[in-house]
């Protein structure tokens, strides 16, 4: 392949890799979709392709249709036992934050919601509010009808906004004050105050530590309050499972603030937080090894703020 083609390739990568990675939230995954779509672009007839980047586009998107419909990836993730990969502020493959829309879309809140849908909706839900397509595009991208991709979207909309909690536009001073009082409460032992910090509709999901079958789910404040003073709470036991006594860092993933335990430069398990009217919405715990390998490279190279807690 002569570097005038690879040069068109790269030159589309920085919409190829985010739309991978909102489609199968799994960054792993989304590389793969991405290395898939060279070996067809470097096999292509490139003198027929008109426009280099749209014919990536519905190639990578198709590569990722057929991901979620596969029935590995409807096992896994109709068992529940799957949540997204997280991603460091300033990623790449987080992808164009311009709008709310474009924020809103690559949360782990509503890539997580998005499970929801099926593998169309997702795909006509993310064109639409992550990239701007308009529909005719879509229907071109997808193979249906413009009144379908318009169907699709506004069915997607509908879910997401009916099931979301939080999302509203937050000052990042004050969301951080709660995190940090929630934490405190948290690893201090104060069950009431976690449960005065939570919204009424709270949620919290976890992967138990990255060793639970499926995940673990908690939808009443004071579940959610014992599930959060269990986990904050150090033993022996935890510090052997984790190998050391980690430093928690407040730091931002996918738009939103978490919580990160780390051991000499190690990311060993995240819990992200949805903020809304002064309070908790929802919680995400994720120490799966497999979930932190992209968040733990990009950790090596970022330059952390000092932890809120030194020792755990």
């Amino acid at each position: 392949m002569d570097s005038v083609a690879i040069d068109r390739f790269e030159a589309s990568r920085g919409l190829l890799a985010p739309l991978a990675y909102r489609l199968l939230g799994s960054a792993a995954d989304a590389e793969d979709a991405v290395q898939e779509a060279f070996l067809r672009w470097q096999a292509a007839d490139r003198d027929q392709i008109e426009v280099p980047e749209a014919w990536l586009t519905k190639v990578v998107t198709n590569l990722c249709l057929d991901r979620l419909r596969s029935a590995q990836a409807r096992h896994e993730r109709a068992a529940g036992d799957w949540l997204p990969e997280p991603l460091l502020e300033g990623d790449p493959m987080l992808g164009p934050a311009d709008t709310f829309e474009q924020r809103e879309s690559v949360s782990l809140a509503v890539l997580t919601l998005m499970e929801r849908l099926s593998p169309v909706e997702r795909a006509a839900f993310v064109l639409r509010e992550a990239f701007s397509y308009p529909h005719a595009e879509i229907a071109r991208i997808l193979d249906i009808s413009e009144s379908a991709s318009q169907q699709h979207v506004h069915r997607a909309r509908r879910r997401v906004a009916t099931e979301r909690r939080g999302g509203d536009v937050v000052d990042p001073a004050s969301a951080r004050r709660v995190v940090e009082e929630f934490l405190a409460a948290a690893t201090s032992g104060r069950t009431e105050r976690l449960v005065a910090l939570l919204t009424d509709d709270a949620v919290a999901v976890s992967d138990g530590a990255g060793l639970a079958r499926r995940l673990l789910w908690y939808n009443t404040r004071e579940r959610i309050a014992s599930y959060v003073r269990a986990g904050f709470k150090p033993t022996p036991a935890k510090r052997r499972m984790a190998g050391g006594s980690p430093a928690l860092h407040i730091a931002l993933l996918n738009g939103s603030l978490a919580v990160m335990a780390v051991i000499e430069g190690r990311v060993v398990g995240v819990v992200a937080f949805e903020v809304s009217v002064g309070k908790v919405a929802s919680l995400r715990g994720i120490a799966a090894a497999d979930r932190l390998t992209r968040l733990n490279e990009a950790w090596r190279q970022h330059e952390p703020d000092a932890p809120v807690i030194n020792a755990w």
